[in-house]
């Protein structure tokens, strides 16, 4: 959500002034000049603060956040990672890369996973289950961190689409052992792409940063030889993308009550139809509030009128939808190998895995009679065409309101009368 003005403008401004656009600076080793600005440094130290939390690393997408994260932790070759079938790609994409397997698990009401079916998903294999905080809504934290307690499991917690939101008084990221967070331009804040890992264990983040660092320690001023624990990537945020992003930060108690306000309306609006239902919310005062996820009653009717709208249901949303992933459903990884599912790290521990569109039988039931309503996040990848704008008032929500109910209305009072009939002739 894309609300760049003066403060970006001068935040980045006072980078390009001071000439140091490396997290470092120019010269490593070397005095540090008064001209560089440490904006990675600064942005850091707020959102570990923003999350209660010890320490952040700044990595340059919410993919590189996961897989930072992921190996931070030593998830690895052998390992199983459970994860929900309705996220983004970038979920089951890093667990791959950390060369563990990805093991799909049912969503329920929350549209996050279902408690009941991680732990049905929990084998000998299992290492982490990675909790999504899908489209601003936090998962049902206390039952998921029971179950990952319960069975010595690492909790993760994807909150790519849900910076901003909170569980019971707890901001989302920090309840798990490391949070990811992801600011391109679908997020509650951007830096146009970005990401962050958030944690209070200390050997976490050390182990984060030389992940991201080509190994090398935590806010080094110099090159180390002898002392980097092991191999390392260059994920690296960069000082103009911080100063941007810093910006951002301070506006973000204006945009979460502007969506919080416009959501409470939309949903008020259009609350009493027949047959509609909302997405459960384990925690509403924490909700982002970017979505309004409605139910129908069938996925005839939900096709229907998301079709009127303009819209998809939530089944068709590409990226996030397990069914639509063909690379994932087919382990079309990088070599012909299909390495981590074939490899012997997984296999020689008994595992075996097979994906199939239709694995998910009530993920797929609901998010096929499911719609998407942005209230602040038009991402096509969330089916979310129909609906309001972040730039958007109350006059706009209720006039968005009033078209929703002018298309629903009548197939929702046709499906009542359909139900009814087949119900009295029984």
């Amino acid at each position: 959500m894309e609300l760049i003005g003066e403060e970006e403008i001068q935040e980045v401004l006072e980078v390009l002034r001071g000439g140091y656009l490396f997290r470092y600076g120019i010269s490593l080793g070397a005095e540090v000049d008064p001209r560089f600005k440490g904006k990675v440094y600064q942005v850091e130290r707020e959102i570990a603060d923003y999350c209660g939390v010890r320490y952040a690393v700044a990595v340059n997408s919410g993919t590189s956040a996961l897989l930072t994260a992921l190996s931070g932790l030593g998830v690895g070759p052998g390992d199983e990672v459970i994860v929900p079938g309705y996220t983004f790609i970038a979920s089951l994409s890093s667990i791959i890369y950390a060369r563990a397997v990805p093991v799909l698990a049912e969503v329920d009401q929350t549209f996050n996973l279902d408690p009941a079916d991680v732990r049905a998903k929990i084998t000998p294999r299992t290492k982490a289950i990675m909790v999504v905080h899908m489209m601003g809504n936090p998962a049902r934290l206390d039952e998921l961190k029971a179950i990952a307690d319960e069975h010595g499991l690492l909790l993760i917690e994807d909150c790519a689409q849900a910076f901003g939101a909170t569980y019971k008084g707890r901001p989302v990221g920090s309840i798990g052992h490391a949070g990811a967070f992801s600011f391109n331009v679908y997020k509650t804040i951007t830096s146009g792409d970005g990401g962050m890992v958030v944690t209070d264990d200390e050997e976490v983040y050390r182990r984060c940063f030389a992940f991201h660092d080509q190994g090398h320690s935590p806010l080094r001023t110099g090159v180390e030889i002898g002392q980097r624990p092991f191999v390392g990537l260059d994920l690296r945020f960069t000082e103009l993308q911080a100063a941007v992003l810093i910006a951002q930060l301070r506006k973000l108690p204006r945009i979460l009550s502007h969506l919080r306000a416009n959501k409470k309306r939309y949903k008020e609006l259009i609350a009493d139809l027949p047959g509609l239902e909302f997405r459960h919310l384990p925690d509403p005062e924490g909700d982002c509030a970017t979505m309004l996820t409605v139910v129908l009653p069938t996925e005839e009717v939900a096709r229907r009128i998301a079709k009127e709208l303009g819209t998809k249901v939530v089944a068709e949303a590409g990226w996030h939808v397990y069914s639509n992933m063909e690379q994932i459903l087919e382990q079309r990884t990088i070599t012909l190998e299909k390495c981590p599912f074939t490899c012997s790290p997984y296999t020689c521990r008994g595992g075996e895995m097979r994906y199939w569109k239709g694995m998910l039988p009530k993920t797929d039931a609901l998010l096929a009679r499911s719609i998407n309503i942005s209230i602040g996040v038009s991402d096509p990848g969330l089916s979310s065409a129909f609906g309001v704008t972040m730039r958007d008032g109350l006059k706009e929500v209720e006039e968005r309101a009033a078209r929703f109910r002018e298309v629903a209305g009548p197939h929702l009072k046709e499906a009542r009368a359909s139900l009814t009939g087949r119900g009295a002739g029984s």
